[in-house]
């Protein structure tokens, strides 16, 4: 066995480690994803929220009617699926001067 022969064997062993590492760190929260709890939008929702710990649930299915904003978005490819788009606002609580970047 020559060196560059070790070489490729360890470096392929160290990639499929951590590509192995990845892979159940993606699977352990893929598991929390599909034993997350399924709550109604309702009226008991700001209730329940308030109760968690630290006022905050990491995953929930929320189950419930949403109203479009302007108008109801239509499939091309499939009759009668309709959807509406999500408005996320991202709010940066803290900022942190970047010296190498010189930027906020």
């Amino acid at each position: 066995i020559t060196p560059g022969e070790l070489l490729c064997l360890g470096s392929s062993l160290a990639f499929s480690g951590l590509f192995y590492y990845l892979y159940r760190k993606k699977a352990r929260v893929m598991a929390h994803i599909q034993e997350a709890p399924k709550l109604q939008v309702d009226d008991n929702l700001p209730a329940v929220v308030s109760a968690a710990d630290g006022r905050c649930l990491p995953y929930v299915a929320l189950e419930g009617i949403v109203l479009p904003a302007k108008a109801v978005l239509t499939s091309h490819y499939h009759e009668g699926l309709q959807g509406v788009i999500q408005k996320l606002l991202l709010k940066e609580h803290r900022l942190i001067w970047n010296s190498l970047a010189r930027s906020w």
